[in-house]
């Protein structure tokens, strides 16, 4: 039965218009891809498991760099093909854009999605020179923020140049107290171990959330970003579905954000 817990977290039931996003960005996704198929090097693998591909779209010339988007849904849920259409602010600024998929629980663990995420860009990175940026949304900032901490070196992370967490879950302690937990299957050590508020950055960081987001992705990103000691803005007129809307736009605020 739903809690209080439950709630908290419950975006959509807060959001007008709710249930039309998804085919929205699905849709957009798919217009996207068409568009931009010649750009686009689809479904590669970067381990043995169904979802273990990512897309990697490419610019026109040299890229000035690789972009890495991670998509949310409390890592139960989406696909990288959800979520083409975002790649088109860095795509058209001239950046290689990896946008992977992950096993989803209960089939894995959260950590074990970690590890996947960090497999997904050492393989991207060795197909593209230059600094990396990493961003992701609600699920995806907690795994985009957990490749910036310092818990695990890699070598990719020499050329880490940003990570720019949207709406991050970033402490993952209260998420056992939800009915998600019976698939997310967190237990304290994870939660501790999981959490990017348990670690320091390795590189330069910003929170993004949206002002009218759900008050506890407000907490989490403000506790991110006094953990971290990193800016974090907080966007007008934006809630948890729109949020992510400037990737798609190479001079919006979040996109400038991210590659300054």
């Amino acid at each position: 039965m739903p809690n209080n817990r439950d709630d908290e977290f419950a975006n959509g039931a807060y959001i007008e218009g709710a249930a039309g996003y998804p085919p929205r960005w699905q849709s957009e996704a798919a217009e996207f891809r068409k568009t931009h198929a010649s750009r686009l090097d689809a479904g590669i693998p970067y381990g043995e498991g169904e979802r273990e591909k990512f897309d990697l779209f490419v610019p026109e010339g040299k890229a000035k760099g690789l972009v890495v988007f991670v998509h949310g849904g409390y890592w139960l849920a989406f696909d990288r093909a959800d979520w083409s259409h975002l790649a088109e602010g860095p795509l058209s600024a001239g950046y290689a854009v990896a946008m992977p998929s992950y096993s989803l629980c209960p089939t894995v663990r959260i950590a074990d999605i970690t590890r996947q995420i960090r497999r997904a860009i050492t393989v991207a990175a060795a197909k593209v020179d230059g600094p990396i940026y990493l961003t992701g949304h609600s699920a995806g900032g907690h795994l985009v923020a957990r490749m910036a901490c310092n818990d695990e070196r890699l070598d990719w992370q020499d050329r880490l140049a940003r990570v720019v967490a949207i709406s991050p879950l970033a402490d993952l302690a209260p998420l056992q107290e939800t009915t998600m937990n019976e698939d997310l299957c967190l237990d304290p050590d994870e939660a501790a171990a999981e959490s990017p508020v348990s670690h320091k950055p390795v590189c330069p960081g910003h929170v993004w959330v949206g002002a009218n987001e759900r008050p506890v992705f407000l907490s989490q990103g403000q506790m991110l970003a006094d953990k971290w000691d990193v800016p974090i803005t907080i966007e007008p007129d934006r809630h948890h579905f729109d949020v992510i809307d400037g990737l798609a736009d190479a001079q919006s605020a979040l996109c400038r954000t991210l590659l300054a």
